[in-house]
């Protein structure tokens, strides 16, 4: 992942921040307007059982942007047993490929460190009720 230019997030509602290396091939305009893009393109994502996108559930943990434009993405679940486990990688990848300027998309299911309420944020809150 050299060259890598990625979109992390940490836990306690905190957006989605980009690490971009001091030399990327993606001139930064275009590197800002893919990271728009591709996360406007994963909040079109909805888990089925919660009614809320994946983005502000906080079930993207990082997005890397490779100098190649082809993106690899760590996700979760907000439970291991979620019944659309094997699905909503698919439904990422499918968004996120739609975004114009990307090249192939590898979406990856982790478990560590493990999803709680705590990282959503506060838009999923309130649409939630948790506040």
């Amino acid at each position: 992942m050299e060259n890598a230019n990625t979109i992390d997030t940490a836990a306690e509602s905190t957006e989605l921040t980009a690490d971009v290396p001091s030399k990327s091939a993606i001139p930064t305009a275009e590197l800002e307007q893919l990271t728009t893009d591709i996360i406007s393109a994963i909040k079109t994502v909805y888990d089925p059982e919660i009614p809320c996108d994946i983005y502000e559930l906080g079930l993207i943990y990082k997005v890397d942007i490779e100098d190649d434009r082809s993106i690899n993405i760590d996700m979760t679940l907000t439970a291991p047993g979620c019944p659309v486990a094997g699905e909503m990688p698919g439904w990422v990848e499918n968004a996120v490929a739609s975004v114009a300027g990307v090249g192939p998309v590898n979406v990856d299911m982790v478990f560590d460190p493990p999803w709680t309420p705590d990282r959503m944020s506060d838009e999923a809150k309130v649409a939630l009720n948790w506040y």
